[in-house]
């Protein structure tokens, strides 16, 4: 009696481990397509030393977006910003 109870444990983690990395799957494929969609894309810019912000800017996807964030924040004369992308922003 003990094997079978044994076995059914298993197999309810083997069916809870399968479930978990399918809900993964999912969310990270959505994260995917919002990084090479158009549209807003928000960004926490990162500067070393200095002030953080929050920004959204608008590109073709996301790495479009990032450069033309960086470019806007370098001749704002802030050199040492770097644009994390956080995603994608409905319109």
């Amino acid at each position: 009696m003990k094997v079978v109870y044994l076995l059914a444990g298993v197999a309810g983690f083997i069916g809870l481990a399968v479930a978990g990395v399918a809900v993964a799957a999912n969310m990270t494929s959505s994260h995917h397509s919002d990084f090479y969609s158009p549209g807003k894309h928000q960004f926490y810019v990162w500067c070393a030393g200095g002030s953080d912000s929050m920004v959204w800017e608008q590109g073709a996807n996301a790495e479009d977006a990032q450069s033309r964030l960086y470019a806007s924040e370098k001749a704002a004369g802030h050199d040492k910003c770097w644009p994390v992308w956080q995603g994608r922003v409905a319109d």
